[in-house]
């Protein structure tokens, strides 16, 4: 069976262009993640974008299943866009790695709609502790791998404030994202306010 992750990393330069720093976290009885940070210069602010490469190298298997299928099953990887040079956003490169592994820790899969918590700030000071995972093919399109391998999509994540992931819970995604759209949320500022969610 072909390393997939080549794949994958050559997807994430033909979309996002050449990272200017790439780390890795191991976690006990894990695949390596790698977290590369791709900067986004010439728009009318300059943006960073954050993406996983690792996490696609299992398929994520269905948590209730006996045995994961070692072949058929889910990829992804995830992207996280931030402005740069507003906060310590480089801090998120672990709790990134620690969502990406979260298939293998946890036996999730991570699919669009779903809330992805770290329990902790995403960066030093940041109103986050979680994402809300969106859909992909906008940045970074899927990635189809030979038969009978399933697609690696490219999963965008959208930080959530503790107020609007408790909103979400009880109203939805769609409801959220709405909410988002309607007040003209910039989704990429990383020291953003809770949307108004009365």
């Amino acid at each position: 069976m072909a390393d997939v992750l080549p794949l994958v990393e050559a997807r994430l330069h033909s979309a996002l262009g050449e990272p200017d720093a790439r780390a890795a976290v191991t976690f006990l009885g894990t695949d390596r993640i790698e977290v590369l940070r791709f900067p986004v210069a010439g728009q009318e602010v300059d943006v960073v974008r954050y993406a996983t490469l690792g996490m696609s190298a299992q398929p994520m298997a269905d948590p209730t299943a006996l045995l994961a299928d070692p072949v058929k099953g889910p990829r992804a990887e995830l992207v996280l866009s931030v402005r740069a040079g507003v906060a310590d956003t480089d801090k998120v490169l672990r709790p990134l790695a620690v969502l990406a592994a979260s298939p293998q820790v946890e036996g999730v899969i991570v699919a669009p709609g779903a809330s992805l918590d770290v329990g902790e700030p995403l960066w030093p000071g940041a109103p986050f502790t979680s994402v809300l995972v969106a859909e992909p093919g906008g940045l970074v399109e899927d990635l189809e791998l030979d038969a009978p391998l399933d697609p690696v999509r490219f999963l965008p994540l959208l930080p959530m404030t503790p107020n609007e992931a408790a909103w979400k819970r009880v109203h939805g995604a769609p409801a959220l994202q709405e909410r988002w759209l309607n007040h003209g949320t910039d989704l990429r500022d990383p020291s953003r306010r809770s949307v108004p969610l009365d």
